[in-house]
């Protein structure tokens, strides 16, 4: 294949960042886009003039499209997702992969048994500031993990569709996924609905993933600030992940704490703590929706399993339905099962 041909699903908030990325890749050919409104599909022909519009994503059956990728609202989700690929598109999917996970579940299966990459829109895992920290984990730097926390809050942007958990604990629960390289135990969640009934706009979860580390996430939709920050503990140094720096995204502490060796009295007890230098790794940052946009690619002409597929999806899927279940349940804690997937989808993914 030289080129893959292209067709976008809604170009609304983050649809246009989705099409202009896959236009300028050497491997990708945006053929049509598709939206219901006409005043959007005007905006996308003045900028790109050569492609086909139209308000029915289902003109591209007949187009000789090979890949969709969706980005409309998460309640359209597997409607559209699971017409494209029955009619044999490879399917990008924004996230959440959907809102249920027995629609995800069903959208896996279909996927893996025909052969069709399906991918999550988890953006975070292409981000070379991400992909650092996990550099830095894996080569053992800071030692075991011990905790984790992160926070993603600012003042809005209130959605019609979702909670503040479905809009913006995805990016966080997928990126302490591609971190640890585990699932988690157990999720227990907290949280409030302050402005409109019904839809939680801060919410703190809790989880547990094995080998006794901790995570705790913090979302909302109702703070006076804008902050995007991961903090890892590990056994031997500690790390800050800012996203919202421009130039210092991961800063390295070398500091820590040990116990002494055991003491005769309450009066020797005593820590040693250490205080060392702090450093910045170099970055070369490239955005991650161009690496996100061509992973997919790849993955169509390689014959690849994505990185964020839909198994992928469906696991932070069913993580935020347990977090809805504890929130429901005033906190209570849930654990969290991965159900099995079909044996023919099982054979097709070995």
């Amino acid at each position: 294949m030289d080129q893959i041909r292209v067709g976008v699903i809604g170009t609304g908030y983050w649809g246009p960042n989705l099409l202009r990325n896959l236009h300028y890749l050497p491997d990708s050919e945006v053929v049509a886009v598709a939206d219901k409104r006409d005043e959007r599909l005007d905006h996308v022909r003045s900028l790109y003039s050569c492609l086909e519009t139209t308000n029915d994503y289902r003109d591209f059956f007949d187009m000789g499209i090979q890949a969709v990728v969706i980005a409309t609202p998460p309640a359209t989700h597997y409607k559209i997702a699971m017409d494209c690929l029955q009619h044999g598109l490879h399917t990008f999917v924004e996230k959440p992969l959907t809102l249920d996970s027995a629609q995800g579940q069903e959208m896996v299966e279909y996927a893996e048994s025909h052969g069709l990459v399906l991918m999550v829109g988890h953006t975070f895992e292409y981000n070379p500031a991400v992909r650092k920290v996990k550099e830095l984990i894996d080569s053992g730097e800071i030692g075991d993990i011990l905790y984790i926390d992160a926070v993603r809050v600012n003042l809005g942007l209130f959605q019609r569709d979702l909670d503040v958990l479905w809009d913006l604990a995805p990016h966080d629960l997928s990126i302490l996924h591609y971190l640890i390289g585990q699932d988690p135990i157990s999720i227990k969640a907290d949280g409030g609905a302050n402005i409109f009934e019904g839809k939680t706009d801060v919410a703190y979860m809790h989880l547990e993933f094995p080998g006794n580390i901790l995570a705790h996430v913090h979302v909302s939709w109702l703070d006076p600030s804008k902050v995007r920050k991961i903090t890892i503990v590990g056994s031997k140094k500690m790390l800050i992940y800012d996203d919202l720096e421009n130039l210092e995204k991961i800063k390295i502490y070398d500091k820590g704490v040990e116990k002494l060796p055991y003491t005769d009295s309450f009066g020797d007890f005593q820590c040693s703590y250490r205080y060392g230098d702090v450093t910045a790794p170099y970055i070369h940052f490239t955005e991650p929706l161009r690496i996100e946009c061509q992973h997919f690619v790849d993955c169509i002409k390689n014959g690849d399993r994505p990185l964020s597929d839909g198994r992928s999806g469906l696991r932070i899927v069913r993580l935020l339905e347990a977090a809805e279940r504890s929130l429901a349940c005033h906190g209570e804690r849930q654990m969290y099962e991965s159900a099995p997937l079909s044996s023919v989808a099982e054979q097709a993914a070995k």
